[in-house]
């Protein structure tokens, strides 16, 4: 039977006949927007609720943050101010990955090895000055609703287990749901989901040398790659979902992940399940310590989210511009 919103179950997806099997494909009333499409008017107003002590965090890093990365291409920025004569000053950046730092993934980002770009969106679409499937999408109409945050990292420590960042800890879905329980988050259809597992704040205060082994070594804590957890994400209508991490999910892929065939130039990853078929976006990097701490303070973990990405028509991602009001 098909559950809240009136939207497929994922099993049901599971049934759709041939390329559309599996795939959210068709269902959205707008084709490029995917499942923020699952946050409606009453969601958003329903978020200011979330407003409770007044303070306001900025979930992204500097855009030269990660400088070292784990990336093996995206660098920093290069920031050039000049002037035209003494009253006046502009700047530009060179070199400036998108995704370099805290950042949004759009649904032109990954294409699904077997059944192509999101909503069959031909390949030759997805170039400089189209707009399909663009991340402008969402700048023009931004994703703003109830964002939730599990502190993953919070929890492990609590059970004296803290995730181990050096190995590259792949994390169960059944972690994340146990930590759900300890902070009595109830999900709501049109949620934001953001997963803090400390990478970020861990990875920032290595030295440059061991910044560069963990980079060598291709290990990087996420989520573990399982059709449970795609299930989960989609059968409670997640509108996006973030972490403080590299990659969302980990890296490398679990041995014997369920996309190994169907995901092969990914290497069994998840990406393209969530983005490619079921136009759920992924948020990567995200500063979420100063909020995870806050919230713990308080004991409420619910915020109104705002997440703006640049107006840069069919970018493939872009800086998150995250602000949370909590």
């Amino acid at each position: 039977m098909s559950t809240a919103l009136g939207y497929p179950s994922f099993a049901e997806l599971l049934d759709r006949d041939g390329m559309l099997a599996g795939t959210s494909w068709g269902l959205f009333p707008d084709p490029g927007r995917g499942t923020p499409s699952f946050i409606s008017a009453e969601d958003v107003l329903q978020a200011r609720n979330c407003i409770r002590t007044g303070a306001v965090f900025g979930l992204d890093y500097a855009a030269d943050a990660f400088d070292p990365g784990m990336s093996l291409k995206r660098g920093a920025p290069t920031h050039t101010i000049y002037s035209s004569h003494p009253a006046h000053r502009d700047d530009f950046l060179d070199g400036y990955y998108l995704q370099g730092s805290s950042q949004i993934d759009g649904l032109r980002h990954r294409r699904a090895d077997d059944v192509g770009f999101y909503n069959g969106t031909p390949d030759d679409r997805i170039r400089e000055g189209t707009p399909d499937l663009g991340i402008q999408v969402w700048a023009e109409e931004p994703i703003v609703g109830r964002g939730i945050l599990v502190d993953l990292d919070g929890y492990r420590k609590a059970q004296g287990a803290p995730i181990d960042h050096v190995k590259g800890e792949a994390l169960g879905l059944d972690q994340i749901q146990a930590a759900l329980e300890t902070q009595s988050l109830q999900l709501r259809p049109g949620d934001i989901f953001m997963l803090h597992t400390g990478w970020c704040e861990w990875f920032l205060e290595l030295p440059a040398e061991e910044k560069q082994r963990q980079r060598a070594s291709r290990r990087a804590t996420g989520v573990a790659q399982s059709r449970d957890f795609v299930a989960w994400a989609w059968d409670n209508r997640l509108a996006l979902l973030a972490a403080d991490n590299f990659a969302f999910e980990c890296l490398p892929a679990v041995p014997g992940s369920p996309y190994s065939s169907s995901a092969f130039n990914d290497h069994g990853m998840m990406h393209q399940q969530f983005l490619a078929k079921l136009g759920m976006p992924l948020g990567e990097l995200w500063r979420l310590g100063p909020l995870s701490r806050h919230m713990g303070s308080t004991g409420s973990w619910d915020a109104l989210l705002s997440i703006k990405p640049l107006n840069i028509t069919g970018a493939t991602g872009s800086p998150a511009n995250v602000t949370a009001l909590t």
